[in-house]
């Protein structure tokens, strides 16, 4: 295929809007397919993962090819939903265009600017579609309406539809109208299409001065300037579409696909490095090889499947390319076109297409394939950062041994998701973007790598501390035949400023203590901070201070002094005025500036403390100080305070004192917890 006749085109929208049901009208309109697949009876081409079948909606990008005579378009169908946004990123990676499908029903929507907003940031020209237009309450009209009042009257309507809803029933080239316009809509098209000739003789000087002085411009010559202005970006197209089986306005959807989206030849190329230079590249079958992996999956039939994109040169079966990133030859066996849940084996895949690569043994996604003479190397995908943390077990032991593995896989598969371990809390955690993803995970690990996990909301690392000086005594003393036990401590406890950690000193004079029984009160004191006398939380700071004690010419040893210590500091933090410490974590929320209060009165019951409010550009990032144990599901919470539209990061920044009404329910709660897991 000629890469001047592909297009790679991501399918963008708001969950629901009708992106996967486009893709399947327009497989069926071409007869790549031979039934219309239903996302109600979960048989459409692109959501055949039972998870999304379960859902009724994308969770992942999959490839929707479609040819027509001698041109291609690869569509990258992705999830609408917040949660699997990661997919919507790496797509966005590898096409030059993108389609953003709104719903005729319900108009523009939190997805839809979304959409809007990832495109302008990645300068990527885009067209707009307006499916469903067969269900009830659609209105193209007003649709366009909505679209140009949310993002300017750069947008502008290609067709006239002929009705609305359930009298929908074909539409009308705007560019190229036909000569038997029906009545009722000859005046809409002669007002649309003067618009668009405007816009199109704004994008070129020759065309402006012709059409300013009153000549008539060709269909050739609107058809070019259009394009010109498309691919600028100072012109958006919108459609008609019902994807339904009578396909209405899906051939002109395709046709518009194809004739004002760019090609991998003039869309924006993606930089590409060569050591720290940036290197040039043509989109070129016979250049050196330079190809992208934006997607990895587990499957259960080919195992790892890493799905790319080439930029230049071609891949081909049975041969070797050399992995820039890992810096390690990689071995081609056979390479696929992913089709559904199915892959098609083919011989090659040349500059500006997009495949698959089964079984490659190190490359993960964001890797580059490349000639080993000639290493290059395109910079990793930036993705999304997730602060949703979930611990996660096993549900038997069976499970536990699988647990690691199928958490590493799960990563590889979708790189938004972190597999980690808190060493405060010595749980599992899994952390991504919202509690449906990991959720997804989790199904996806027991049916690919038959490892049955559970996820619980993590604990929240308490400490505690002491809050004034006082001084303990233990006398350790075991008689039993033989060589008894002996060691005798006097430490005094101190208060350390906050985040100061431990502290250990000897005061120590006149051989009271042997030298080398030292480290071993050390030891033992230490060895002790691990649990707290309020709720067995860990002890930080404090100073520990061995001013005294006595020792045993015979019974006296390290243990004995260790064990002494142990006891003489549990019984010292008792009497030291102990309280419990949370950890507090700076928050940034950034959200439309018509839900900032909500956001600040949420924030205020969440006993956070708001530092700034930084407002611009119709946003207002607001920085607060907030306690963890009250943003554990924070994603969710914005979510719903914001419609969507609000975006947060998380940090731990420091320790604080846990109120004091609030301090027994949490003592309470982790007694009871610790009964629990003791059962």
């Amino acid at each position: 295929m000629d890469a001047k006749n592909l297009r790679n085109v991501a399918l963008l929208g708001h969950s629901g809007s009708g992106k996967t049901s486009l893709g399947e009208a327009a497989l069926f309109a071409t007869k790549a397919t031979t039934r219309l697949g239903n996302i109600a009876d979960g048989n459409t081409f692109s959501d055949y993962e039972p998870e999304e079948v379960k859902r009724g909606g994308s969770i992942q990008a999959t490839l929707v090819s479609i040819t027509r005579e001698d041109s291609k378009i690869n569509f990258l169908d992705t999830p609408g939903y917040d949660d699997f946004l990661g997919e919507v990123v790496s797509a966005l990676r590898v096409v030059e265009g993108a389609v953003i499908v709104v719903a005729g029903p319900t108009g523009v929507d939190v997805g839809t600017e979304r959409s809007w907003n990832m495109c302008q940031s990645a300068r990527i020209p885009l067209m707009f579609v307006v499916n469903k237009m067969d269900r009830e309450n659609a209105n193209f009209s007003r649709a366009v309406s909505d679209i140009q009042a949310s993002f300017g009257r750069q947008c502008i309507p290609f067709q006239v539809s002929i009705g609305d809803a359930q009298d929908f029933k074909g539409v009308v080239s705007i560019i190229n109208p036909p000569a038997d316009l029906p009545a009722e809509i000859a005046d809409q098209v002669a007002a649309a299409r003067e618009r668009l000739i405007e816009a199109a003789a704004e994008s070129d000087e020759d065309l402006a001065d012709r059409y300013l002085s009153g000549e008539e411009l060709s269909v050739d010559e609107v058809i070019s300037g259009v394009r010109t202005a498309v691919l600028a970006g100072e012109l958006v197209p919108i459609l008609a579409t019902s994807s339904t089986p009578e396909a209405i306005g899906i051939d002109e959807f395709l046709e518009t696909t194809r004739s004002f989206l760019p090609s991998p030849v003039d869309g924006k190329h993606t930089k590409l490095l060569k050591g720290t230079e940036e290197a040039e590249y043509e989109t070129d079958p016979a250049g050196p090889l330079a190809a992208f992996v934006f997607k990895t999956t587990a499957d259960p039939f080919v195992g790892k499947l890493s799905v790319f994109r080439v930029y230049q040169g071609a891949i081909k079966t049975n041969s070797e390319v050399w992995n820039s990133v890992r810096d390690q030859a990689e071995r081609i066996r056979q390479l696929y076109l992913p089709k559904g849940k199915n892959q098609e084996n083919v011989a090659e895949i040349t500059a500006g297409d997009i495949g698959a690569i089964g079984k490659l043994s190190a490359t993960l996604t964001g890797d580059t394939l490349c000639a080993k003479d000639n290493a290059v190397a395109f910079p990793g995908i930036q993705q999304p950062v997730g602060y949703f943390r979930m611990a996660v077990l096993p549900a038997s032991k069976e499970d536990l041994d699988k647990m690691s593995m199928a958490l590493s896989r799960i990563v590889e598969e979708d790189p938004t998701l972190h597999f980690s371990r808190d060493a405060g809390t010595s749980e599992s955690l899994i952390t991504g973007l919202g509690d449906a993803q990991i959720e997804v995970a989790l199904e996806k690990i027991k049916r690919k790598f038959g490892a049955d996990l559970r996820v619980k909301m993590p604990k929240v690392p308490y400490r505690e501390t002491i809050t004034k000086i006082t001084k303990s005594e233990y006398r350790h003393k075991k008689q039993s035949g033989g060589h008894g036990q002996f060691g005798h401590v006097v430490i005094r406890l101190e208060p350390q400023d906050r985040d100061q950690g431990f502290e250990f000193a000897t005061e120590i004079t006149g051989g009271k203590i042997p030298k080398e029984y030292i480290p071993a009160v050390e030891k033992g004191v230490t060895k002790g901070l691990d649990e707290g006398s309020l709720a067995g939380f860990p002890l930080v700071d404090l100073k520990a201070v061995l001013y005294d004690g006595s020792y045993h010419d015979v019974d006296s040893s390290g243990m004995s002094f260790e064990i002494a210590s142990i006891q003489a500091l549990k019984q010292g933090v008792g009497d030291a005025d102990p309280v419990l410490l949370e950890p507090v974590v700076k928050l940034s929320v950034t959200v439309p500036d018509s839900y900032t209060g909500e956001v600040i009165s949420d924030l205020n019951v969440k006993r956070g403390r708001i530092l700034s409010l930084n407002p611009g550009d119709g946003v207002t990032l607001i920085e607060a100080e907030v306690p963890l144990a009250e943003v554990q599901r924070y994603s969710q919470d914005l979510r719903s305070l914001s419609q969507g539209r609000g975006t947060y990061t998380l940090e731990f920044d420091h320790y604080d004192r846990v109120p004091a009404n609030l301090e027994p329910k949490v003592i309470e709660e982790a007694k009871r917890a610790k009964e629990q897991e003791a059962a």
